[in-house]
């Protein structure tokens, strides 16, 4: 069932396609029937979901330019306008898709944050480590973590060690940290091997917290209001008194059908899924999630934002802007040149911004040789 639900607005959008150029079609080669039946077809398809979305509404207690696109199609059936119709519910599945697509790009940030997981931790027992399930890990239990490896709970360091903390804290620097520390799930492991004792089970640490908030807060969200509906409590008795009118004074219903289209919300219903997927698009390019289409909206009422410096107001890259010699010691550049060559191969953010330095002034740097790294020393 859930498939089918997240699969119905691409199949209407596809089988309303379908239909307008099926009738385009057979109107080109003469079939007249054939066009006007097939028109009517997606006129109908569009009149019968618009009906159920607007009772929907309804018995949400919520107001809809729906109803605006029942009347619209029902009076181009009434009249024979099969195509206008047709149209009409071509450009309602587009905004239904959209808005899908919207709201799936939510539910896929929720998706690669629980795949991401910690799945297994290996144990050690006297001279023996063994591979278990995460969740059979207990608090007391020390834990060997490889270079590389998730850490599958929240522990306190036994050995020091590097960790990459970016998919708990956005910081990109790998992050040192000495014996006694306290490091959370979900971190990654940037230096040597390190061993741990856990302080809290998979369930209760903080990777598996945050899933489960991100769950909830999206189980419990608001539901959608669409920007177009927002013009419902106006736009719909506008548009029904100025029908109304267009009958009275021209005595044709033809007349009041033709307010109805003209007034039909498909140009609202699109408007606003466009420029969210575009701005959903955007951010993701770089590299801000935004939960979805309503968190978007909300930004517009917000009136204080707090960022995260590192990576977000900057570029998460350090550089070098002066140099400081020790009395008597040897010239800023001779020391940017040697403490360069050095960190030549040092993977290190701070390492990698004094080589950038050294090579922006033209420094003649030397390849070290023999170099050992010790993470987790400052």
């Amino acid at each position: 069932m859930t498939r089918w639900r997240d699969r119905a607005p691409a199949v209407f959008f596809v089988v309303s396609a379908l239909l307008l150029a099926g009738g385009a079609a057979a109107a080109a080669t003469g079939a007249d029937d054939a066009s006007r039946i097939t028109w009517v077809a997606a006129t109908v398809l569009g009149l019968a979901l618009s009906v159920l979305w607007t009772v929907r509404s309804v018995l949400e207690h919520r107001a809809t330019v729906d109803v605006i696109a029942v009347l619209a199609l029902a009076g181009a059936l009434w009249v024979g306008e099969g195509f206008a119709g047709a149209m009409i519910t071509l450009m309602l599945a587009s905004g239904r898709l959209l808005e899908a697509r919207a709201a799936a790009r939510a539910d896929r940030e929720l998706r690669l944050l629980v795949e991401r997981t910690p799945r297994t931790a290996r144990r050690r027992q006297g001279d023996r480590v063994d591979g278990i399930r995460a969740d059979e890990v207990l608090a007391g239990d020390v834990l060997v973590v490889g270079t590389g490896e998730v850490v599958p709970v929240d522990g306190r360091l036994l050995t020091p060690g590097a960790f990459d903390e970016s998919a708990l804290t956005g910081e990109p620097m790998p992050v040192e940290r000495p014996v006694g520390d306290d490091v959370r799930s979900g971190v990654v492991a940037a230096g040597p091997p390190v061993d741990l004792v856990a302080t809290a089970s998979a369930s209760e640490s903080t990777y598996a917290n945050v899933v489960r908030l991100v769950g909830q807060a999206q189980a419990t969200s608001a539901p959608f209001v669409r920007t177009a509906d927002r013009f419902a409590v106006l736009f719909v008795p506008l548009t029904l008194a100025v029908a109304a009118l267009a009958w009275a004074l021209s005595g044709s219903a033809l007349r009041a059908v033709a307010v109805l289209v003209v007034a039909s919300p498909c140009p609202l219903l699109l408007a606003a899924p466009v420029a969210l997927m575009s701005g959903l698009s955007r951010a993701s390019r770089i590299g801000v999630v935004v939960k979805g289409g309503a968190a978007l909206e909300a930004l517009a009422a917000g009136e204080v934002a707090l960022f995260d410096k590192t990576g977000t107001l900057t570029h998460g890259r350090p550089e070098l802007t002066s140099i400081v010699s020790a009395p008597g010691g040897q010239a800023a550049s001779e020391a940017l040149r040697l403490a360069a060559s050095l960190d030549q191969v040092s993977p290190h953010p701070l390492a990698s911004a004094l080589v950038a330095a050294a090579s922006a002034r033209g420094l003649d740097l030397e390849l070290p040789t023999d170099v050992s790294e010790v993470h987790g020393y400052g």
